[in-house]
């Protein structure tokens, strides 16, 4: 796509709608006129970001599908050609998480999360890049994170999912430079205020809180709205958080020596939980919000999320 191309009338696909970074992205394209496909697992959610949607005047149909199933991803994007004829941007943002040492976490919920992360990300762009060479031109934006560059004890599975990411989006880009009309992207959030860490799986025995300052998601969903305009490589959201990524680069001792006490400080808070799974495996439809409740620098702790009717702000600057 051209810099500054309109995204008005284009076909969106955009995984992982249901909840936080999808569903703010999801209300930010429907209100600039696109025409999208939206994908999750909760048939329930997904029904009520349509109404959302459509209430923004957008054309939309959704497909309830498990990123980590290839055949449902090639029927989520038969679906897309079949409704609109086309897919012009895909947005590949389904995500789950999960925290506990790596010796803790069951080896079914490690897998679990690098077949949703990483494996669900390459079965999304496999099923996408054919209709997008068919039509000579489309745009692949991975919603990736920090820890694509990054790494932390307790989140093993995750950083794991993310870093393999990055790296596959790398090659990806390699292999596509001739196919000029098609762009490969990357957006990189920080730690963003929705529902994914009430979500997650939990085996430290401890509460879990995410690292401030805490970013709300209408900030990335516009990121992922200015990438798609603009077919820019990456974009990193969270101006704080991105200064972790040279320390760690440059300083890899001084960063590693950090970084365990600050997890130990910061993310594990004081309290007895009973391990469990969370999301990994299935939903939960009536945890699905935009926003989790972690606003003011992250000092706020919710045990349930919002529910999903969290407004957007008015106006939000991105400051990256």
């Amino acid at each position: 796509m051209q810099g500054g191309r309109s995204v008005t009338g284009a076909v969106v696909v955009l995984t992982g709608a249901s909840s936080g970074i999808g569903r703010a992205t999801a209300r930010i394209f429907a209100e600039q006129g696109a025409h999208l496909v939206l994908a999750a697992r909760s048939d329930e959610n997904l029904q009520e970001v349509e109404d959302e949607c459509r209430e923004r005047g957008a054309r939309v149909i959704s497909v309830t599908t498990d990123v980590g199933d290839e055949a449902q991803v090639t029927e989520l994007m038969r679906s897309a050609v079949a409704e609109f004829g086309r897919i012009d941007i895909c947005v590949i943002n389904a995500s789950v998480y999960g925290y506990g040492s790596f010796e803790a976490t069951p080896s079914d919920v490690f897998r679990r999360i690098i077949e949703t992360n990483l494996l669900g990300a390459v079965n999304t762009a496999r099923q996408a890049l054919p209709a997008m060479r068919k039509q000579g031109a489309g745009s692949l934006i991975f919603i990736g994170s920090v820890y694509s560059r990054i790494t932390s004890p307790y989140v093993s599975a995750y950083v794991t999912s993310k870093f393999g990411l990055y790296g596959f989006v790398r090659v990806l880009r390699q292999e596509l430079r001739k196919a000029r009309n098609i762009h490969v992207s990357m957006v990189l959030p920080a730690t963003i205020d929705t529902p994914i860490y009430q979500h997650a799986a939990n085996y430290t025995r401890h509460n879990v809180h995410p690292l401030p300052p805490v970013v709300h998601p209408e900030r990335v969903a516009q990121a992922i709205l200015r990438t798609a305009q603009s077919g820019r490589a990456t974009t990193i959201v969270g101006a704080v958080q991105r200064t972790f990524i040279p320390l760690h680069a440059l300083l890899p001792r001084v960063y590693d020596a950090c970084v365990g006490p600050l997890m130990n400080l910061v993310a594990l808070r004081r309290g007895r939980v009973a391990a469990h799974p969370g999301t990994v495996f299935a939903p939960n439809p009536g945890a699905n919000g935009i926003t989790g409740g972690w606003g003011k620098l992250g000092r706020l702790h919710r045990s349930t999320p919002p529910t999903h009717k969290d407004p957007l702000p008015t106006k939000t600057k991105e400051q990256e």
